[in-house]
Order: C-alpha cells, then sequence, then structure tokens
C-alpha cells in the first residue's frame, strides 16, 4: 500500500496542477449590475449598431478625408449629450462623458478611415465612393474593417451614456483618422498622422487616461471570438529605403562601369543575414523584407542608380535599433567594396504595440464574458498598428475581435486589406459588449484599489 502522507501529496499535486492548467471561466464581475446593463443596452441597439456599420461601409473615405464619417459621429456623440470636440488631427472627432461619481478616466479609440481598394459587386451596401489617394484618383473601400471599429465605438458611447448616473469616473471618446498612414501626402515626409497627430494636439490631456482599450476586426478568428495578448502584440512598421549610385556606362564594357544593379542584388543578399546571423530570435522576431527594386533604362546600359525598398518590422526597441544599424552596415560596406555608393534611409512609421501585463491579466475574464466564454490567446501579428502611440502614453489593452462566419474557415478567409475582406455582423454586440465592460470593470476596480 502506498504511504499516506504520499497519497496525501499526490492528491494535493493534482489539485495544485488543475488550478493552474485550467483557464479560470468566466471569473467573477466586480460590477455584474453594470455588466448586464451593457449586455441588455447593446442588444437593444444591435440593429442600429448595424446599420451604422453598412452607411459608414457604403462611403468609406481615406485617411485625412473623413468629413462625412466625422460629421456622422459627431451628430451621434452630440445627440447624447456628451462634450464634443471635432477637427482634431484634421478630422478626428473626441467626446467626453463624465459619469455622475468620481472616479478615473477610461479612453476608448476607434479609427475611422478607409483603403485605396476597389470593392467587387455583390453586398448591397458595397463602396462604390472614389477618393484622391496621393494625387491619383482610386477606388475607396473599408478594407480592414474601420467602419466596423467607429460603428462599435459609436454604440458603446450610446451604451455607457445611458448608465451615466451609474459610473464611477469619466470615459473619452476618441475616433481618429488616418490609422492607414495620410492619403494626401507621402508617409515619409516631416508630416505627422493619425494616433501621433491626436497625442500632438492634447487628446491625452484634459483629462488625462488612466488607461486606453481599442479594439480590432480580424479575419484570423471565428465571428464573436475574442482575441488578446499580454506584452508586444502587434510589431513595429518601418520603412526602408536604399539608394545605390554606381557609373552609368555601356553594358557591353561593364569593367568601365560601375554597376548598381549587381550592388543592389548583393546588398538584397547581404541583409538576409540581420535576421539569420545578427538578430538575436530569443529576444524577438524581426522581419526585413526588400519589395521593390527600380532602375535602369535600357537592355544595354548600365544604370546609374538603384532603388530598393522594404519594410522591417521587429518587437523590441533595442532589437529594432540594432536592425537599422545592421542594415546600414551591410548595405554601405557592400557598396563600398564595389566602388558604388549606399545611401540608407529608414522610416519609422508605427511602433511595437505592447500590451500592459497588468491591465491585460486584470480585463481577461472581462473579455470571456464578454464573448460568452470565446476567447484565445494570439500569436504575435507581425501587421502594425499605430494605437501603439497610445500605449506608449497610458497603460491598456488592444484586442482582435474575429468577423469570419461561423460556417467558414479562418484560414481560408480573405484577410483585411484585401477586396474580399467581409466583415459578419453578428460580431459587432460582441465588440460594443467587450469595450463597455472592459470600461465599467476598470472604472470600478480603480475605485476598489
Amino acid at each position: 500500500m502506498p504511504h499516506p502522507l504520499r497519497s496525501l501529496a499526490f492528491a494535493t499535486s493534482l489539485i495544485v496542477l488543475g488550478v493552474l492548467t485550467t483557464t479560470p471561466s468566466r471569473a467573477q464581475s466586480l460590477v455584474p449590475d453594470l455588466e448586464q446593463q451593457v449586455r441588455s443596452k447593446a442588444a437593444q441597439i444591435e440593429d442600429k449598431l448595424i446599420a451604422w456599420r453598412r452607411d459608414i461601409h457604403q462611403h468609406p473615405e481615406l485617411g485625412e478625408q473623413e468629413t462625412r464619417t466625422a460629421g456622422l459621429v459627431a451628430e451621434h456623440l452630440s445627440k447624447l449629450g456628451l462634450d464634443v470636440k471635432t477637427g482634431v488631427a484634421r478630422t478626428g472627432v473626441v467626446a467626453v462623458l463624465k459619469g455622475a461619481k468620481p472616479g478615473p478616466v477610461v479612453a476608448l479609440r476607434a479609427d475611422m478611415d478607409a483603403l485605396p481598394v476597389k470593392e467587387p459587386e455583390g453586398l448591397p451596401f458595397a463602396s462604390k465612393a472614389k477618393g484622391k489617394y496621393l494625387g491619383r484618383d482610386v477606388d475607396v473601400m473599408h478594407a480592414c474593417g474601420h467602419d466596423a471599429h467607429t460603428a462599435i465605438l459609436m454604440a458603446v458611447a450610446e451604451v455607457l451614456a445611458g448608465m451615466k448616473d451609474e459610473l464611477p469616473g469619466t470615459v473619452k471618446f476618441i475616433f481618429q483618422p488616418a490609422e492607414e498612414g495620410p492619403s494626401l501626402y507621402a508617409a515619409g515626409s516631416d508630416k505627422i498622422w493619425g494616433a501621433k497627430a491626436m497625442i500632438r494636439e492634447g487628446v491625452l490631456q484634459d483629462p488625462k487616461p488612466d488607461a486606453v482599450f481599442g479594439l480590432h476586426v480580424t479575419s484570423g478568428l471565428p465571428s464573436g471570438r475574442i482575441g488578446y495578448r499580454a506584452g508586444a502584440a502587434n510589431a513595429s512598421a518601418d520603412e526602408l529605403r536604399i539608394k545605390v549610385t554606381g557609373k552609368q556606362g555601356h553594358a557591353g564594357y561593364p569593367w568601365r562601369a560601375v554597376d548598381p544593379v549587381t550592388t543592389a542584388s548583393q546588398i538584397v543578399l547581404g541583409l538576409q543575414t540581420v535576421v539569420s546571423r545578427r538578430t538575436d530570435l530569443m529576444k524577438s522576431p524581426t522581419v526585413v523584407s526588400v519589395s521593390t527594386i527600380n532602375g535602369g533604362s535600357r537592355f544595354n546600359i548600365v544604370p546609374e542608380t538603384v532603388e530598393m525598398s522594404g519594410t522591417i518590422r521587429t518587437y523590441d526597441a533595442g532589437v529594432r535599433g540594432q536592425v537599422h544599424n545592421d542594415i546600414r552596415q551591410i548595405s554601405e560596406n557592400i557598396a563600398e567594396s564595389a566602388n558604388a555608393k549606399a545611401e540608407v534611409e529608414v522610416i519609422e512609421l508605427y511602433d511595437p504595440l505592447v500590451n500592459h501585463d497588468k491591465v491585460t491579466a486584470r480585463m481577461a475574464p472581462v473579455l470571456e464574458r464578454a464573448a460568452d466564454g470565446d476567447v484565445v490567446v494570439t500569436e504575435r501579428s507581425g501587421a502594425s498598428e499605430d494605437f501603439s502611440f497610445f500605449l506608449n502614453e497610458v497603460p491598456g489593452l488592444f484586442f482582435n475581435l474575429g468577423i469570419v462566419p461561423k460556417d467558414q474557415d479562418p484560414s481560408k478567409a480573405a484577410p483585411n486589406h484585401s477586396p474580399n475582406f467581409l466583415v459578419d455582423d453578428k460580431a459587432l454586440v460582441v465588440g460594443v459588449r467587450a469595450l463597455a465592460a472592459v470600461t465599467v470593470n476598470y472604472l470600478a476596480a480603480a475605485k476598489m484599489d
């Protein structure tokens, strides 16, 4: 027979193991009454929510041109009795809801801009809109779901405004332009846009938020499922530009020229070692991609210059800086060895998006309740998001909401930015419940701390 103490220890270990490996299923809410109100009010306005989303989808606008969308948002927020400010960062809208009870400040953000993508026919509310993108006439489509984000936050504002007398604190609603970048000037110019422009114009002041939350719809998850990740969740995005200058000459006498085409090819191959041999992948995944190469005018002329561009993705500030240095060193030294010259420019567009560990841990059970238990911890994303700039200033959480109909396989669904990207409207109410629920729970939790 086994020793009784050993049997007790074994049984205890099983109990402990069960506690450690079982996900806490919808831990008890600090504010069950408020969460139930959120759920009830969200259900009551679901039809209105879907109508908003479809209207915005049918009338998309590019970054910093979102005048119709901003007008729709501002009118709705004003009718709710909120203090509304328009024209922030050119076309952004900010509104403040003051609860009847004292407490902290929570900021919620939605982006409003669309993409220069042509939408195929099929939906009764498909876009036929046109716009100007960097001086060109383009078709415009909400191919990344910002129409859903805007409609969801409009609904959250209505839900929370209806609970004003019970809110212990203040909620700031941020409707942001140009998350995808500006459409009227190049992203590499000296201007700033989107989240950075709103921060510069004081969106995180008067009042200053204690926490910030946002969501993004994704074709990577089934409809209504919420995905989140503590720490680094989205990559930084840097634009890489390399200009290689040689000496033009006859292609039949290449020794009389300095060939920038061959040199550029060697640089592309050399840059592969930045990730494979120079970056500590135990610390952070990294991507360096050269995506364009342009040079030359005729088959028998060695050109003077070749220009390349690409992208750099990292999740760690230290790794990011080292990768930039490695790219410059490799490019310049390879060019010098060929008697050519390489000029390297790195334009930092978006920072890594890093969710706050404590806020994420506190809000994970809230998200689970909002999604009726359908939650998942996601892998890092190679995409970038300028919500990262808000998180650099204020602790918070950015999470994903699945929008692929449940009878379809997310792995085969059209990705974000595809002309075939499709939002299942049934997921929208889950997004409303989630954003409103994390808000009331954060306000209540801060009051109890």
